[in-house]
């Protein structure tokens, strides 16, 4: 298929070509990877990078210098898989959740053979397929040494195959002030934010349940699908809850409810790298998240304190003490500000380059599962 009238890339012009993919109705919706995809590829161009989402229903994949693939799940292996066949580089960053260990990852392959012995190996499960992506990958990116841990203990992944690159916080969250929220709502004094898909994996109701029986309003920014209508009822049958929907990433008042919560709250049963934390460190505020989760901190102190997602009692103690003593505004920004995304673009356009050089290529197929 001739794909000049479609492709937006100018071939000739030196600049190197990116393409990045994830599954088909990711931008469907507004989440962390979302961002972390459009961020990048923002950055990446202001380094005079051709990156652009490709459009496989009008672009053919070789059309690229390099293939970036976005999520380990989904079906996304069979990107990895169609990208190598022709010849394509390719790099993954994965979002590997740390509840894959040695003992899950032993757990789940002995499974796999399994259900593949059982259906005549016409049926795989998503260990088998997130190894399929893993494998596929010139080079895979982690979010951070414990989503580095992840890959090598549960998938067996040399660990010279995978470098760590976190994700960045964008400027306009640093400078975020409490004004432009205050006005559109009304909403002044303390009060916890949550901003997040409305879902029982985020986990909102653990914190209505944290603080029942207090005078403490909760804020709650985020899409709700419609088969989580029940979950948003049960939510907003607290008198202390307030859902305001869905706001643009871009919307002045999103960093602005950054600035203007006591704390941010984040009670996920799990997370790799969460944006929203970063973001609401960034505008100043402190935060009490899971503690399931790939991201580290070092500078973080008391501006980030964690609970196990099923610790109500832990979740609301935390709450309260940072409701009465929040970490100060600087404190809260200094746990980030190394965090940039043209940062994260600099050390990936090293990565590509990096791939680009290789001059041997692992082979092109998994080794055959045991049966």
């Amino acid at each position: 298929m001739n794909t000049a009238s479609v492709n937006p890339l100018m071939p000739g012009s030196g600049a190197l070509r990116v393409g990045f993919l994830s599954y088909p109705m990711l931008y469907q919706r507004t989440g962390g990877l979302q961002i972390q995809i459009l961020e990048t590829m923002k950055a990446l161009r202001a380094l005079g990078v051709q990156a652009h989402l490709i459009d496989p229903n009008t672009e053919a994949l070789s059309d690229y210098d390099l293939i970036h693939v976005f999520s380990a799940i989904n079906g996304n292996h069979r990107l990895l898989e169609t990208a190598r066949s022709l010849g394509c580089k390719v790099v993954l960053s994965p979002l590997i959740r740390p509840s894959w260990t040695r003992w899950t990852g032993w757990r789940d392959s002995l499974l796999d053979r399994i259900v593949g012995r059982l259906s005549g190996w016409h049926l795989q499960t998503s260990y088998a397929q997130i190894l399929s992506a893993l494998t596929h990958a010139d080079k895979i990116v982690a979010l951070g040494e414990i989503e580095r841990a992840s890959i090598q203990a549960a998938f067996a992944i040399p660990a010279e195959r995978i470098v760590v690159i976190e994700n960045g916080v964008t400027q306009r969250f640093f400078d975020a002030t409490p004004e432009a929220f205050q006005r559109r709502w009304g909403i002044q004094g303390k009060f916890v934010l949550n901003v997040a898909a409305i879902n029982a994996h985020k986990n909102q109701l653990a914190l209505v349940r944290a603080l029942e029986g207090q005078d403490v309003p909760i804020v709650l920014i985020g899409e709700c699908l419609s088969e989580d209508a029940a979950y948003l009822a049960k939510l907003t049958a607290s008198p202390n809850v307030r859902y305001l929907g869905r706001l643009a990433y871009d919307d002045a008042a999103l960093c602005s409810a950054y600035a203007a919560a006591t704390v941010f709250a984040l009670p996920s049963e799990s997370e790799v790298m969460p944006l929203s934390v970063m973001e609401a460190l960034a505008a100043g505020t402190p935060a009490v998240m899971t503690d399931c989760h790939s991201m580290r901190l070092p500078r973080a102190g008391a501006a980030v304190k964690e609970h196990s997602p099923s610790d109500i009692a832990r979740l609301r103690t935390l709450l309260l003490e940072t409701l009465a003593h929040p970490s100060a505004a600087a404190d809260c920004k200094g746990a980030v500000e190394q965090l940039r995304w043209s940062s994260v673009a600099e050390r990936l356009l090293a990565v590509y380059h990096d791939v680009l050089g290789e001059q041997e290529r692992r082979p092109a197929k998994l080794p055959r599962r045991a049966g």
